[in-house]
């Protein structure tokens, strides 16, 4: 019994903080967003507009919550629940500092990438429950997207982890003591940046949620709480991102020089996904949205082609000069 209200919070630990930074997220884009286009942002609700996520937030939980006449009412429901949770089930073994883990498991890549494949099935059940062309079209190109990317990922991880020695994200932090992946690796990490961002639908690959299109995609019948879940499990998505990016090529919790070991790692790991959140946001100012045929061409004919290059070229060094780390 004890053991199980300590794992509970130790998992409140991790989700309430978790929660703030994703509802803050979203005032730092609106505020950059705005910085970029010469315009003052959200500046109403408390001091320079610090409590205007919370007002949103409000807002949304005291909205009707509208149900479709023609969808299917539990799968309608259960698609935005599913897609938030499935959000945060990655976070239980993201290192957030040098001892602050949940679960410091030895296939924690692994378990990365099983968890953020079920994404894919609260979108698709969004879609198809909402009984709507619009949603459905959307939440079809959404998984398409998805499943796109996350082959190029797969392929730029596979390349991290035969170079690390292990599929535990702690040890892939230690691996980059002498230099970080990004010196290395930086056209991986480029690939692996820009397919982030089209594995969360972000500009400039937000074509899902395209309103000339589609109408806003696949959430277009959601209001209320509803919308709220799967704007928190896109932004907690990002955030996730943001996290890999760090840990993958910028040395996670590691400081930026050996001097500076007197910081807290923890801030020196917010720091870095601060930077990244920021990528994001300037992202979505800057680009103009892909068309659906460039998205996959870039995807299929650009991005898988050189990830599998590089990760044989990389084998076939590391069996050269007889360095595999297993």
């Amino acid at each position: 019994m004890l053991f199980l209200i300590f794992t509970c919070l130790k998992c409140l630990i991790i989700i309430i903080p978790l929660l703030i930074a994703v509802a803050y997220f979203t005032l730092a884009e609106r505020k950059l967003l705005a910085a970029i286009q010469r315009r003052k942002g959200p500046n109403v609700i408390g001091v320079f507009g610090l409590l205007q996520p919370l007002s949103d937030g409000l807002k949304l939980f005291l909205k009707e919550s509208i149900i479709p006449s023609s969808s299917d009412k539990f799968l309608f429901i259960l698609a935005p629940i599913l897609t938030f949770s499935v959000s945060l089930l990655s976070w239980s073994v993201i290192p957030l500092s040098k001892y602050g883990i949940l679960s410091d498991i030895d296939l924690s890549v692994l378990y990365i990438f099983a968890a953020s494949s079920l994404g894919v099935y609260g979108i698709i059940v969004s879609g198809w429950s909402s009984n709507s062309k619009y949603a459905f079209l959307g939440a079809l190109r959404s998984a398409a997207q998805m499943v796109s990317y996350e082959v190029s990922i797969g392929f730029v991880v596979v390349i991290i982890v035969i170079c690390a020695g292990s599929f535990n994200l702690q040890q892939i932090i230690h691996s980059q003591l002498g230099a970080w992946h990004v010196v290395t690796f930086l056209p991986l990490f480029m690939i692996f940046f820009i397919s982030a961002l089209a594995e969360t639908n972000r500009h400039p690959f937000d074509l899902p949620e395209a309103e000339a299109e589609l109408v806003s995609g696949y959430n277009v019948e959601y209001a209320g709480m509803g919308f709220a879940l799967f704007s928190l499990g896109e932004y907690t998505n990002m955030l996730q991102m943001s996290a890999l990016n760090t840990i993958l090529f910028f040395g996670g919790w590691l400081p930026f020089f050996s001097f500076l070991d007197y910081l807290p790692t923890s801030f020196w790991f917010s720091l870095k996904i601060g930077f990244f959140v920021a990528l994001f946001i300037i992202m979505r100012a800057a680009f103009p949205r892909y068309r659906y045929d460039q998205l996959m061409n870039l995807g299929w004919k650009t991005f898988l082609p050189v990830s599998l290059a590089y990760l044989m070229l990389t084998f076939f060094i590391l069996i050269s000069f007889n360095s595999l780390p297993f």
